[in-house]
Order: C-alpha cells, then sequence, then structure tokens
C-alpha cells in the first residue's frame, strides 16, 4: 500500500513538472494532450470560487476549447514579448482509485519582460481531478487555477 501511494505521488509530480515545463518552454501545442476530449479547464478567482460563483476569467470545456486557446494565443493575439516560469509545489493526493485522482497543489506564475525585471503575475492553487488511459497516461480531467488575488492580470493570455 505505502509503495503503491509512493509510486503515484512520484508519477504525479512528473507529470507536474511535465505540464509545467510545457507552459514555460513549449512548444504550447502539446498543452492540450495534458487534457482528456471531455474536460473543463477554469481560471477562477478564488473570491469568485469560495462563494460557489463559477464566473472564470478563461473557461474551456473540452479538449478542443483548449486547442482554440493555443490557436488564439499563437496566432490572433498581440502581446509583448515575455517568459514565463511556472512553480507548482505542495502536490497532494487528496482522494485516489484504480485510474481516478483528486489532487491540490499550489502554484506561482513568474513573469519576465525581456527589458524589466521579474515579477509575480498570478499565485493559487490547482484543484484537480486526473485520470490515467493507457494511451496518454495521467491527463486532466477537470483543472481548477483558483488564484489568490481579485484583481485580473492584464496579461493573462497564456495558461496557468
Amino acid at each position: 500500500m505505502v509503495a503503491s501511494t509512493v509510486r503515484l505521488f512520484y508519477e504525479l509530480y512528473d507529470f507536474y513538472a511535465r505540464y509545467t515545463e510545457v507552459l514555460d518552454d513549449g512548444p504550447l501545442e502539446c498543452w492540450p494532450k495534458f487534457f482528456t476530449e471531455q474536460c473543463m479547464y477554469q481560471i477562477i478567482p478564488r473570491d469568485n470560487y469560495d462563494r460557489g460563483l463559477r464566473v472564470a476569467i478563461m473557461r474551456c470545456e473540452s479538449r478542443a476549447m483548449i486547442e482554440d486557446r493555443v490557436t488564439a494565443v499563437n496566432e490572433t493575439m498581440m502581446y509583448e514579448p515575455r517568459y514565463l516560469r511556472h512553480h507548482t509545489t505542495d502536490i497532494r493526493i487528496e482522494d485516489s482509485a484504480d485510474r481516478d485522482v483528486v489532487a491540490r497543489a499550489n502554484f506561482s506564475v513568474i513573469e519576465t519582460l525581456p527589458d524589466e525585471l521579474p515579477r509575480i503575475l498570478m499565485v493559487g492553487r490547482y484543484l484537480d481531478r486526473l485520470v490515467r488511459s493507457d494511451a496518454f497516461g495521467w491527463q486532466f480531467k477537470e483543472k481548477l487555477c483558483v488564484f489568490d488575488s481579485v484583481l485580473v492580470p492584464n496579461s493573462i493570455v497564456f495558461p496557468v
């Protein structure tokens, strides 16, 4: 029992590390592969989440919508070039069954524009439901990115 829990933790640790690596270093086209076909991805302010208000600043209800988001970032949006570093910490498995896991973790996103000092773009927690498939390994069925501020960064064009 303990060995399987440790193995599961390290599998998820590696999965989250690969997830943030794709967000930071790309290619962003690989980001949708971390999600099941039918999934939910939201970036939601903590205040809304705590009150049960599900108004999100970014909401994708399927992998196809996530792929559309990648196309929008790559082809249609105008923004100043920037570097992002995502940090995922305190990964905790809250519940697990055969091929299903409920997990949570803390996150922070540091943004650096080429001619500026780095700044904290966003901090919060991930509330995730993951499933294991034979074809893809772990994937997110649901990913809620609950950020702690009530202010929305105007540069939140990239996924968290």
